[in-house]
């Protein structure tokens, strides 16, 4: 709860000038100064490249303590989720804040498999499309396109908002299957009603209609762990995306086309492919593990290490020790041996003994395991990005929801440090 007896305003001087700015205090022991406004009063604004120290918003949707390497959804610890809930039951938590009770659950899982079918039209979409074109690029059309689908007529209700949640989180997943198949030249297959909702991806992905595919448990399983990780991390780069695009009262398909294609970029959540390719890169290449981290600590080495390290968390990322105990299951349950793994260990263990990595704080993050759980499942490494963005589609429509149910929300309108030339007289261009 908000500490009543906290300070409740920070004095700000500049120059003759001294203004008492409000302090916000949030229920986790956050504090944050109130500047919005500042320029009215000073003239001055703030200066935060990134945003990294920056509030964009207040939220009840997710909390993450990056020092402690602490993930909560809605106040339930990221570990316990892991273990116990199910990605569906998690969707249901992150847009409402609470467990749902079991007739809750029901509906909404029977409301999510009904609506995982695409209309017929929109897979004319994906054939006008480049079979060597990245998923992640087919998927952000396709996201995209389902608004000429679902167009709105006046002002958006709570009741369309919810139809076009349930919409995208079912239809996510085939979206996401047919643009694997559309790149290998396969049939669509259509979703299945009868079984669940990762057993469902597996399915529209590896099925074919020579013969009945059955998803194996232990994959499908493994799937919607990994999919429970990836559903939200508070204001990353793809959620302020997703956000600032429907600050703008653009629709969620559009705004969430947004997120996709920032979730694309390899700083984001493109990151787990270039971890495997670095591995990869270690096991055929000359050099051993020891020898690339000692080229990975220089600047002018042109090395890099991929998977550790987090903008926001400076310890272990919860996430990472989940998945990293994840590898030897997922591994030991499918009689798999996965020398990636043996390499990604050895990796660890050498920065976490390394004075540069400790220093840095450098430890693995929720991309440097994934990849190899996704390579064990099968999973094509261009689709791991595009799993990614299945699993963080109810977090982004959470933020989006409740960005859209904020009486205090703006349009995302941030400010500049001009730093061009002053004022300039015209030239003709015959007299330059």
């Amino acid at each position: 709860m908000t500490n009543t007896t906290a300070p409740k305003t920070a004095r700000l001087t500049i120059g003759d000038t001294e203004i008492d700015l409000p302090l916000m205090h949030g229920t986790e022991g956050e504090v944050a100064i109130d500047i919005r406004n500042l320029r009215a009063k000073t003239g001055a604004v703030t200066f935060d490249p990134g945003l990294g120290n920056t509030g964009s918003c207040e939220s009840k949707i997710t909390f993450l303590d990056g020092e402690k390497g602490i993930l909560r959804y809605a106040g339930y610890p990221i570990e316990q989720l892991a273990q116990q809930s199910s990605f569906v039951e998690v969707m249901w938590l992150l847009l409402h804040q609470e467990l749902p009770s079991k007739g809750q659950l029901e509906q909404f899982t029977h409301d999510v498999t009904y609506h995982t079918m695409l209309h017929e039209d929109l897979k004319r979409l994906f054939s006008s499309l480049p079979k060597a074109g990245h998923p992640m690029a087919v998927c952000a059309a396709a996201v995209g396109a389902l608004s000429t689908y679902y167009q709105k007529v006046g002002p958006s209700t709570p009741e369309q908002q919810w139809s076009d949640a349930i919409r995208l989180l079912a239809k996510m997943p085939t979206i996401a299957a047919y643009s694997y198949k559309h790149s290998i030249g396969q049939p669509f297959m259509y979703p299945r009603n009868d079984i669940p909702y990762a057993a469902n991806i597996l399915h529209m992905m590896f099925g074919t209609p020579c013969e009945k595919y059955e998803p194996n448990p232990v994959v499908a399983r493994a799937l919607d762990l990994l999919l429970i990780l990836h559903a939200d991390h508070e204001q990353n780069c793809s959620t302020s995306t997703v956000r600032t695009v429907g600050s703008s009262g653009a629709n969620l398909f559009a705004s969430v086309s947004a997120g996709i294609s920032a979730l694309w970029g390899p700083l984001h959540g493109g990151a787990n492919e270039a971890v495997i390719d670095m591995l990869m890169a270690i096991r055929d290449g000359e050099r051993t593990a020891r020898e690339f981290m000692e080229l990975a600590k220089k600047k002018d080495s042109g090395v890099r290490l991929m998977g550790f390290g987090h903008r926001v968390y400076k310890n272990y990322d919860p996430r990472a020790l989940i998945l990293k105990q994840a590898c030897y299951d997922v591994l030991g349950q499918l009689g798999k041996k996965d020398p990636l793994l043996d390499i990604a260990l050895e990796l660890e263990q050498i920065a976490l003994n390394d004075a540069y990595f400790i220093d840095r704080k450098l430890y693995p993050n929720v991309d440097f395991y994934s990849g190899i759980i996704y390579k064990a499942l099968g999973i094509p490494t261009d689709m791991f990005t595009v799993f990614f963005a299945i699993g963080r589609m109810p977090g982004w429509i959470a933020q989006w929801l409740e960005y859209q149910r904020d009486p205090a929300a703006k349009i995302t309108r941030p400010r500049q440090i001009y730093q061009g030339s002053n004022t300039r007289e015209y030239t003709p261009v015959g007299a330059r």
